[in-house]
This record gives structure tokens, C-alpha cells and sequence, in this order.
């Protein structure tokens, strides 16, 4: 299942995202799994969370970061929780782009893997076809 929490830059969609992994991972009877664009998360979430930094694989577009999750996904059946940080950091502001990975990932991971992504915009801003994965 994928949602998205939607906000302008510093509106604490962060803060809410890294709330959420220390929760997961708290309560999961599986892996909690957090890519984000560089590491500076290392320090806000616990221990048992793995950190994917995008940049060391160098993940720079909406269907590399689709091949990372993919591949994530197919080497671990056990993965419950996939939180990104900072989308548009990764593959760009081509919302229609964005808009087919969500679609895509929410096919892959279905039911079984709960997807959070952040995006740096207000849900107003954003095509129906982003906005519809809104949480908030």
C-alpha cells in the first residue's frame, strides 16, 4: 500500500516520517526499510531500520529508484515498511513521472508492504493521479 505525506519544505513532513520508521520499527513483525537521498537520517532512526542512501548506488531517476525497490522487495519477503524521504530529491519534479512510479510500486508491493513516500509539495499542487496516495 502506498501513501504520501504532502507538504512545503520545512512543514515537518520529516519529522513525521521518521516518527512513523521508530514506530515500525518498534512493532513489526518483519524488516523496516528507509532510502533517502544521502544519510542524514542515520542518527533519528533506530538501530534495526536499514538505510539506503541513493546517492551510493547512484539512484538518480524514477525508474532507477523503481529497480531499487524492486529489487529490495524480490530479496527480502520479509520487508513490512518502506519509508523515502524526499522524492523529488531523487528523480526530479515530473509529477506525471512520480505519478507512474506510485502506481508501479503500489503494483509491486500490493497489500504486503506498506510504502511511505514524502513529497515536497502542497496536495493542492499535485495532479489528482499523485494526490490520490495523500495521507494527509
Amino acid at each position: 500500500m502506498v501513501k504520501i505525506i504532502t507538504g512545503k519544505k520545512g512543514s515537518g513532513k520529516t519529522k513525521i516520517l521518521i516518527d512513523m520508521i521508530n514506530e515500525s520499527a518498534k512493532n513489526t513483525t518483519g524488516y523496516v526499510e528507509c532510502i533517502d537521498k544521502g544519510t542524514k537520517l542515520r542518527y533519528d532512526i533506530g538501530h534495526t531500520v536499514r538505510l539506503v542512501d541513493t546517492d551510493q548506488y547512484s539512484i538518480y531517476s524514477y525508474d532507477a529508484f523503481f529497480g531499487l525497490v524492486a529489487g529490495l522487495v524480490a530479496g527480502n519477503y520479509d520487508i513490512k515498511d518502506i519509508y523515502i524521504d524526499s522524492i523529488l530529491k531523487i528523480g526530479g519534479a515530473d509529477y506525471e513521472a512520480l505519478a507512474a512510479l506510485l502506481a508501479k510500486v503500489d503494483k509491486l508491493t500490493g497489500e504486503d508492504v506498506n510504502v511511505v513516500f514524502t513529497v515536497s509539495a502542497d496536495k493542492s499542487e499535485l495532479p489528482e493521479s499523485v494526490a490520490k496516495y495523500a495521507m494527509n
